[in-house]
């Protein structure tokens, strides 16, 4: 296909790009042309950032193998660090009262809770109220979020009171379990706590079963880089922002170009300015092309 072209009007002055389904392929890695065309970029002197929903510690590796050494948007918006040194930049605060109200309605529901808290250099990056033996039978913790707590078992903090008596710094958090029922979740908080909670639906590709991703109202990718744009003095019609799923759907649609990945969700199709190809093909090849035509 040919690469898109960009506004005549428009100058990218900032670049934002999700994570996994846009600079990662099927095989969850960096193909080589996505290296290629962030390496140009960068020689064109073109300022990108990371906006996903992993973990920090888990976006930091993509994060370097590309070069990208500044702030860091990670938890879907919830937090963001300076990977140079750390340094938590932004964090989102629940409001008093909201999260024991969203831990009762979770144990209602049968439900168990994966909560954030900013504790990257205490070596953990969860909590949780307990880790699936591998002796249990599947049933434990329902497949999805077993296999979740089976690979990052190392970086889990156990609470067995977690539901009860939660930490205090949690900024963010999920529930793991089949789609229909992760939906159901999102709409019974929203019915529970109406305007008070961020909350999407995914599919993570690296996992089994879909995430009801719950934050602070307000809280998006897109609140996330604004806090650094901001910062630098950049506004949003000089941001194009890359992705493919419903929680890139805030920054695709508030961004001077919003870009679907040729992979996305069609949601998410919907609401961007322009569709490139696919995270196993050219998606990054033509984003480059574009940004780079824009600044000739």
């Amino acid at each position: 296909m040919n690469a898109p072209s960009v506004p005549s009007s428009s100058r990218v002055r900032l670049l934002v790009f999700d994570v996994d389904g846009t600079l990662t392929n099927a095989s969850h890695e960096v193909p080589e042309a996505t290296r290629s065309a962030v390496e140009r970029l960068r020689a064109a002197g073109v300022r990108m950032m990371i906006a996903t929903g992993r973990r920090y510690r888990d976006a930091l590796p993509v994060a370097r193998q590309l070069g990208i050494d500044v702030p860091l948007v990670s938890a879907s918006g919830a937090l963001v660090k300076r990977p140079s040194d750390h340094l938590t930049l932004a964090r989102a605060t629940f409001a008093s009262g909201v999260l024991p109200a969203i831990l009762r309605l979770i144990g209602e529901r049968g439900h168990e809770a994966i909560l954030y808290s900013d504790s990257y250099a205490e070596g953990f990056d969860f909590h949780c109220r307990s880790l699936a033996d591998a002796t249990v039978g599947p049933e434990a913790f329902g497949g999805g979020l077993r296999e979740y707590l089976g690979r990052n078992r190392l970086l889990a903090d156990v609470r067995p009171e977690l539901h009860e008596s939660p930490p205090d710094g949690v900024f963010a958090g999920f529930v793991m379990g089949p789609q229909a029922e992760m939906a159901g979740l999102e709409a019974g908080l929203d019915a529970a706590l109406p305007g008070r909670l961020s909350l999407h639906t995914i599919k993570s590709p690296r996992y089994r079963d879909w995430m009801c991703e719950i934050a602070p109202a307000g809280v998006t990718k897109w609140s996330g880089v604004m806090s650094v744009a901001t910062a630098w003095g950049i506004a949003a019609d000089e941001i194009c922002a890359v992705g493919d799923d419903v929680n890139d759907i805030p920054m695709i649609r508030a961004a001077g170009i919003g870009v679907a990945m040729g992979n996305a969700r069609p949601e998410v199709m919907a609401v961007a300015d322009l569709v490139v190809g696919s995270n196993d093909g050219r998606g990054i090849t033509d984003v480059a092309d574009m940004v780079l035509a824009g600044l000739a």
